[in-house]
């Protein structure tokens, strides 16, 4: 088997690594495959830190191989491009989410629907097409096929837009594919971390009527002073949530703990839509009578291809829509997971890479 040029001439690469489940990162010499025909390489500048980053290094998954380097919310510069890269040239701020590569033949990836491919390439974690392990952009740079690269929009800031290659696709996509995305829609938002509190931006910017459930009350005056949401329900209370009854077009529950779902169909029009983007560990409990006494529908959404993603950047720029965050330097990174696990933290940590990761 004849080596591509790529493969046989790697490019040395500093990054932060864990190297067994206690998910503690620390500095990692290693390597990424030199410039290929259709590659774009860029230093990474910022990485936001997502929740399933923890899971990653942790090996809640049951799936990750050591040394393991996390990170998909990833901009930077681009600094150098391959002979035949169209999109993009030397100088260009881009970003990498969730998806490093697709098989690019199936029915989901000629869709659009790249996130269903039943061969993605996530950006950490996983055999890459090589054979070769991917590394995530806790790192000084990435190189990726140009059609997974993204544009980035002149006035839409790189450390807190970069979440919205997690947190913003996630959000966006499910209220585009459930049709809550219309002014006047009534959208309900359950929980208001990370992922929550750019549900609401997004919801807010398509004209949708939003309430926010949380089982925190102190966080009422962060949803409707701070995020501009409608309304707010504390859902440990009884009285508040049979007052929803009956109320909502959709909801976005984006809660990865256990929670009772019940309660939020209840507060779901006839035809309403619940529509997960948390993961919690366990099994939903749920009772026929809750679904059928409605027609209500329970659906499940993840990120979104390359096309809509690089669409809801541009409608993040329009709409001025970017992650509340919390920068820190790379040698913090560890401290900032353990504040992420312990408390509900609404803001996003975005690593500062281009100015203070170090080589070894």
């Amino acid at each position: 088997m004849t080596t591509s040029p790529e493969f046989e001439h790697p490019i040395k690469a500093y990054g932060y690594a864990a190297r067994d489940t206690s998910g503690i990162l620390s500095p990692l010499t290693f390597s990424r495959r030199a410039t290929g025909d259709k590659d774009v390489r860029f230093k990474v500048l910022y990485c936001g830190i997502c929740h399933s980053d923890l899971h990653f290094v942790r090996n809640d998954w049951r799936s990750t191989s050591y040394p393991a380097i996390p990170g998909h919310e990833i901009v930077g510069v681009v600094t150098e491009v391959g002979s035949n890269v169209e999109k993009f040239k030397i100088g260009d701020k881009v970003g990498v989410g969730c998806l490093l590569g697709s098989c690019r033949s199936c029915q989901s990836c000629a869709s659009d629907y790249e996130q269903y491919c039943l061969k993605p390439v996530f950006p950490f974690g996983v055999p890459n097409f090589d054979g070769t392990q991917t590394y995530g952009g806790y790192s000084d740079h990435m190189v990726s096929d140009e059609h997974f690269v993204l544009r980035w929009p002149e006035n839409l800031p790189l450390d807190s837009g970069a979440p919205l290659l997690c947190a913003g696709i996630t959000t966006y996509s499910s209220l585009r594919y459930f049709g809550l995305d219309k002014p006047g829609t009534k959208v309900g938002v359950v929980g208001l971390g990370g992922l929550g509190h750019v549900a609401v931006k997004m919801a807010k910017a398509f004209g949708a009527e939003v309430t926010v459930f949380s089982t925190t009350s102190a966080k009422e005056q962060d949803a409707i002073d701070g995020l501009k949401a409608d309304h707010f329900i504390n859902s440990k209370d009884q009285h508040q949530m049979e007052a929803a009854r009956g109320r909502l077009d959709g909801i976005i529950d984006t809660v990865s703990g256990d929670h009772p779902i019940a309660p939020l169909l209840n507060a779901l029009t006839p035809h309403g839509k619940l529509v997960l983007v948390g993961a919690p560990e366990s099994p939903l409990e749920v009772a026929a009578f809750s679904l059928i006494m409605g027609r209500k529908t329970i659906a499940g959404s993840i990120i979104g291809g390359i096309k809509e993603t690089q669409e809801m950047l541009d409608f993040a720029a329009e709409h001025g829509i970017i992650a509340d965050i919390e920068i820190i330097p790379i040698d913090y990174v560890n401290t900032a997971m353990k504040r992420l696990l312990k408390s509900d933290v609404r803001y996003r940590f975005v690593i500062d890479v281009g100015n203070s990761i170090k080589a070894e």
